[in-house]
C-alpha cells in the first residue's frame, strides 16, 4: 500500500518543479526548494491528510520557500533564461524568439496575473484547479487571466508582432 506522500504528493512533483523553475531559473536551486517543501510535507503528514486543498497548500509552501530564499540572498530574478524551459515542439528560431518575448512580457505582469497566466497557459490547469490552488474565487481567476492575456496581447500589438 502506498504512503500518503507517494499517493498524494509525489505525483505533483513535476508540476511543482516546473513552477519553481519558472521562478528561479536554476535547476539545482529548484530541486533544493522542492525538497525542502517535501520535507515539511512529511513532517506535517498527519495534518495534511485532512487538508481540504492539498495542492494549494503545496503551491503556497513552495512560493513561500522561494520567497524566503530570495529574501535571504537578496536576489530577485525575472523570466530571462526561458530558453531552458521545455517548450512545445518548435524548431524554428522565430517561434522560440516569440516564446521568449511572451515570457518576458508575462514577467512584467502584476504577480497575481503572472501566476494565473502561467498556471493556465504553461501548466494547463483548469480555472477550478487554479482557484483551489491559489485559494481565490473563480471570478478572480477569470478576471486576472483576462487582464493578463489582454495586456500581453496589447504589448505584442504595440511591438508589431501580431495583429
Amino acid at each position: 500500500m502506498k504512503s500518503f506522500f507517494e499517493a498524494h504528493i509525489w505525483p505533483l512533483r513535476g508540476r511543482l518543479y516546473r513552477m519553481v523553475y519558472l521562478w528561479t531559473k536554476d535547476r539545482d536551486l529548484s530541486e533544493d526548494l522542492l525538497q525542502n517543501v517535501f520535507a515539511k510535507t512529511v513532517e506535517r503528514q498527519t495534518e495534511l491528510q485532512v487538508h481540504p486543498n492539498l495542492g494549494g497548500w503545496l503551491v503556497k509552501s513552495l512560493k513561500n520557500e522561494t520567497l524566503m530564499h530570495f529574501r535571504k540572498t537578496n536576489r530577485m530574478t525575472g523570466l530571462e533564461g526561458t530558453d531552458d524551459i521545455p517548450q512545445y515542439e518548435s524548431h524554428s528560431l522565430e517561434s522560440r524568439e516569440q516564446h521568449q518575448l511572451i515570457f518576458a512580457l508575462v514577467d512584467q505582469l502584476p504577480q497575481k496575473q503572472k501566476e494565473i497566466f502561467l498556471l493556465r497557459e504553461v501548466e494547463e490547469l483548469s480555472y477550478e484547479e487554479i482557484s483551489q490552488q491559489l485559494e481565490i474565487s473563480l471570478d478572480q481567476v477569470k478576471i486576472n487571466l483576462h487582464r493578463a492575456r489582454k495586456s500581453v496581447r496589447e504589448k505584442l500589438i504595440n511591438q508589431g508582432i501580431t495583429r
